[in-house]
Order: structure tokens, then sequence, then C-alpha cells
């Protein structure tokens, strides 16, 4: 099963739609990171205020090695996001996720309509501040969730 991943940019709502599927290797992790990276950089609101969504529902389970390389990722101040919302099924993959968030505030769903829904709820309500880039030295503002 080869890695796939796709990355979109909602700019209009400052959300950025993950799906990840098949077997990632840390090395996968590190390609990912970067296609990551670069549709950040295209995104208008002040830094750490978008939301991201990810779909993991085809993902395979992930060998530790990535498990480890998904948290220093999902743990870099640059790229935290004001809510994180992920469609998983309820498996060892979900598991995974949840080890690799280190304590990250973040909501599990069963389908993308729902993940969606809860992460614009007040972005949608609320004013939004926007920038030509993220600074370099801001630290991500993160705001928990019930």
């Amino acid at each position: 099963m080869h890695p796939r991943f796709s990355i979109a940019l909602d700019p209009t709502r400052d959300l950025v739609t993950i799906i990840l599927s098949g077997l990632m290797l840390p090395s996968d992790v590190a390609d990912f990171f970067e296609a990551r990276r670069k549709v950040h950089a295209r995104l208008r609101c002040t830094h750490g205020q978008h939301v991201t969504l990810t779909d993991l529902r085809a993902m395979a389970i992930m060998p530790q090695e990535t498990v480890d390389a998904f948290a220093v990722l999902l743990t870099d101040p640059q790229s935290f996001s004001r809510r994180l919302a992920f469609v998983a099924l309820p498996t060892l993959v979900r598991s995974q996720t949840l080890r690799a968030l280190a304590g990250r505030e973040s909501r599990f769903f069963g389908d993308v309509a729902k993940a969606e829904a809860w992460l614009t709820e007040d972005v949608e309500a609320a004013p939004r501040t926007h920038s030509s880039r993220w600074p370099s030295q801001q630290a991500a503002p993160i705001r928990a969730v019930g």
C-alpha cells in the first residue's frame, strides 16, 4: 500500500484540509511536512489562526518511527492550528494519532462534514485578521476546546 497525501487550502475560511492514505514511513512524513509547509505559507490569516481537518480513514497502521515523526511535526510551534479535527474510525491509527498529538487539543469525528462544521463554527462568526505571511518568531496561539 503506497502512501499518498493531499493538502488543500480554503483561504476564505482559513481551512487546511489534509487526506492521508496508505502506509507512511518516516521519509514520507518528511515529504508531507514540506508540502504542508508550502501550503501554510499561502495562508492569509495571522500565525496559528487557521484550522486543520485531517482525514485518516484510508491510513494504514504506522510503524513506531512514523508515529514519532508525526509527533515532531504536530508539536512544531510554527505550524500549530487554532483547531485540529481528525476524521478517523476507532482503529489503531486513531490511537497512534492520539499518541503523536502529545496532548494537543483536538477532536475526532466519524465523518468530514461534522469535523468541518466544528472547525468553522466560530471562525465564520468571528472577524479574522489577515497578514501577508506568518511571522517566524511569533508563537502560535493555542485555544483549548472542550
